[in-house]
């Protein structure tokens, strides 16, 4: 094959990775196999990750059009924050192949001699660039926020989420910049499959631990007030991946909140939450909330319903709060037909103004055994947010929180 071929990748047991020449590489959307073609590949992102994954044998096509199972295992890119795949990694699976980790796996392929993934840019990353985080003096950072803080629970297990979990937002409030994350509910009303902080014992291992005391007003005052009083563009949220659903906490939060807010008018108030318990979002919106990131999906499996999911947004859009919708991003799934046309009344109904597109971590046979079956095709990652942007140009379509100016 000639340089402009792109070109199947395959893994041997001990993790080596080699390409087949001769053999075109594929991608998969939902169940489907098909070639990659240029429009489908970026260049591979410097800070992204390759694995390969154990009991699924990869595939490509040969020049007469066969598809041939390759003598490896299949290999995928793990990318960046601010990259939304396009295509999953296309692989036969093993009849007892066990479920993999929770990880957003992703096409990827040789071309032009380089490796290249089947994967779009959709926000300016720099933030979350790794290159900022787990940097050789974040332990003496932690020493410092531990002495002008030493009372606070909340700062003991952002240290452990920062040194074990090497969770970005719980390392931000030490290196003292942008977003930093406020961990306050050890309980949910969901029971999401893939949840990356619980998990049932026949599921995929959580990446991280979940938060195990609730933080009093008090606490969550003191470091809201040292973030934002001294981060530039700072941010605190609520609703991390170490708990569950914040608006659970509400009281706390919205005491916590009205705290900050006579000590410190700067910086931003955020709440990351599936909107279900609309009670509590009223109650945080009204404290001082500045914005506010939703997620629903059927994989939720919650115990609340869409219309009180759209109660919390009216209200808080209502009251001028900044909404963003959380859309986890599975190809082949959100890009269905009837996806895109549900979004589109969604917005019609109910006018956010952004939408953070994020890859959903999962295997990905395991969600979709549970999810609905399509009743139709599916356009395409590219076609799907094109169609969004065409059709309510207001929105914003990114993959982080951004600082909004009050």
């Amino acid at each position: 094959m000639g340089k402009s071929e792109i070109i199947a990748l395959y893994a041997d047991e001990n993790g080596e990775i080699y390409d087949a020449p001769g053999i075109a590489a594929m991608g998969r959307e939902g169940t489907e196999l098909r070639l990659l073609t240029p429009d489908d590949l970026i260049p591979l992102p410097e800070s992204a990750d390759l694995s390969f994954l154990p009991d699924r044998q990869a595939v490509g096509m040969t020049a007469d059009g066969e598809v041939l199972p390759l003598t490896g295992n299949a290999v995928s890119a793990l990318l960046p924050a601010g990259y939304t795949r396009t295509m999953l990694p296309a692989f036969q699976m093993a009849e007892d192949a066990s479920p993999l980790p929770l990880y957003g796996y992703t096409a990827v392929c040789v071309y032009k001699d380089q490796l290249y993934a089947a994967a779009i840019y959709t926000d300016e990353n720099h933030k979350w660039d790794p290159e900022h985080y787990n940097t050789k003096n974040l332990k003496q950072l932690i020493k410092r926020v531990k002495k002008d803080l030493p009372d606070n629970q909340l700062i003991e297990h952002l240290a452990n989420c920062s040194l074990e979990w090497h969770c970005c937002t719980a390392e931000n409030i030490f290196y003292r910049r942008w977003e930093c994350g406020i961990p306050t509910s050890p309980v949910c009303n969901a029971n999401c499959f893939g949840c990356i902080s619980l998990q049932p014992a026949e599921c995929c291992p959580s990446p991280q631990s979940r938060i195990k005391f609730r933080p009093t007003p008090e606490q969550i005052a003191e470091l809201g007030i040292y973030h934002l009083e001294n981060a530039p563009e700072g941010i605190i949220s609520f609703g991390q991946g170490c708990e569950g659903e914040p608006s659970l906490a509400a009281d706390n939060i919205s005491a916590g909140i009205r705290l900050i807010r006579e000590k410190t008018p700067k910086g931003q108030i955020n709440i990351n939450t599936n909107a279900g318990y609309t009670e509590g979002i009223k109650k945080i919106v009204d404290a001082g909330l500045d914005t506010m990131r939703v997620s629903y999906d059927a994989y939720y499996r919650s115990s609340y319903q869409l219309d009180n999911v759209k109660e919390s947004i009216r209200y808080a859009l209502d009251k001028g709060i900044y909404v963003s919708l959380n859309m986890l991003y599975f190809p082949g799934f959100n890009d269905r037909i009837e996806e895109l046309d549900a979004w589109k009344e969604f917005f019609r109904e109910l006018p956010v103004q952004m939408i953070q597109v994020r890859n959903l971590n999962i295997d990905p046979d395991a969600f979709l055994e549970i999810m609905p079956p399509a009743t139709g095709n599916f356009v395409g990652t590219r076609q799907f947010l094109r169609e969004l942007k065409e059709d309510y140009p207001q929105l914003v379509i990114g993959s982080f929180s951004h600082y909004v100016e009050n």
